[in-house]
């Protein structure tokens, strides 16, 4: 099986098995406890966030661990909501990840948060100078993805960060999609660096295992807990940590991201070609989100007039998987809403298709996937034309 479906899950990682298995192995504890096996655990979660920080250039202060993207946007967005705000105005975009827009939808229902989402041009980039011009006296929060998972559309954050922090706003970015395949960085001298206060991410994009992420939160951030109990996480996120899989998380992290500058070179290189290949022999086939400004290992497309749906079944019968979009939303027959908002007609936001590499490929292996998966396609085409 050649598995092209990394932005939904990674492969886990050995290091992140490995790790795994020692803290399984090693017997019963809670990283509360004050006996020798709880401080053992302690130990071990330390270690863990010690590797989340340093690698993503954040204090361990800085990083409270999750259960996921999805739990750290929504702790993010309501707990900044809740915690003294200076205003009831959210900024947002039309193509956040539904745990976003979702969550933004929830506030407005209950807390009376007006929501402003800014609309994006074909590329699936933000309108810059509506961002802009959206943050106020009171806005409190502004929630703009780092890059989009459905199209691979890279945001350039850095004048509306510096907007939203100039005017007071807290300034988040759901980084999930983007971590895992850019050289990110939470630290002064990085990116997206000091113009962004929140940032989340999730173990299972890096290869960790699924279950585990965290919210990386500037230190002197106002944020009211959504969990209450035990107090772990600092108070600002209770509950019993999944050691194990807080581990494999840290694991995984400490081994991609150093050597994440190279390996977007060469996810790049396999990309490019393979998208190159795709537009030339696949007829009807378009690109979608940026073709340059994009997350490295992404290649997504629209086939005007083919079925997404249909043309994965095909693909996953000849041995590569691959999706229509967010995983999130897979399964139904709705047009995606980011290609809805990027312009795209909705007899043509169905036909969605993207391939996202796990890492690179081995030349052999590469060239045996493009013929396989061009192979596919092409068949399936000219079936229907």
């Amino acid at each position: 099986m050649h598995y092209l479906d990394a932005a939904a899950t990674a492969p886990l990682r050995p290091a992140a098995r490995h790790t795994m298995l020692s803290v399984l192995d090693g017997g019963p504890a809670n990283a509360s406890s004050v006996h020798t096996p709880g401080q053992l655990a302690k130990t071990t979660l330390h270690h863990a966030r010690q590797q989340v920080a340093t690698t993503l250039g954040a204090r361990e202060s800085e990083v409270i661990f999750t259960s996921g993207g999805t739990e750290a946007n929504n702790l993010l967005l309501k707990g900044v909501a809740l915690a003294e705000p200076r205003g009831k105005h959210i900024v947002t975009s039309v193509i956040e990840h539904s745990s976003v827009r979702q969550t933004c939808a929830f506030l407005s229902r209950f807390a009376d948060f007006e929501i402003t989402e800014i609309n994006v041009d074909k590329y699936g980039r933000v309108d810059e100078a509506a961002a802009l011009a959206a943050i106020r006296d009171d806005t409190t929060l502004v929630s703009i993805s780092l890059a989009n998972g459905e199209v691979g559309t890279v945001q350039s954050l850095e004048r509306i960060g510096h907007a939203a922090k100039a005017s007071g706003a807290v300034m988040h970015t759901d980084a999930v999609q983007a971590a895992a395949s850019l050289p990110v960085n939470f630290g002064a001298e990085g990116w997206p660096g000091t113009f962004v206060d929140a940032m989340s991410i999730a173990s299972h994009k890096f290869g960790g295992p699924q279950g585990a992420g965290a919210l990386l939160l500037r230190n002197g951030t106002p944020l009211e807990p959504l969990l209450h109990g035990g107090g772990q996480e600092s108070g600002q996120r209770s509950g019993t940590e999944s050691l194990a899989a807080i581990a494999g998380f840290g694991a995984a992290v400490a081994a991609l991201l150093p050597q994440a500058g190279t390996r977007a070179q060469s996810l790049m290189a396999q990309r490019n070609a393979f998208v190159s290949r795709m537009l030339q022999e696949v007829p009807g086939a378009q690109l979608t989100g940026h073709p340059a400004e994009r997350v490295p290992n992404h290649a997504s497309f629209v086939i005007d007039g083919i079925s997404g749906e249909s043309l994965l079944v095909d693909l996953d019968v000849a041995g590569i998987a691959a999706s229509s979009g967010s995983a999130c939303s897979a399964g139904k027959n709705d047009p995606s809403a980011v290609l809805l908002a990027m312009g795209y007609h909705p007899d043509v936001a169905v036909t969605a298709l993207r391939f996202t590499f796990p890492d690179p490929l081995d030349e052999s292996e590469f060239q045996r996937f493009m013929d396989q998966a061009l192979r596919v396609l092409t068949s399936h085409t000219a079936l229907v034309r």
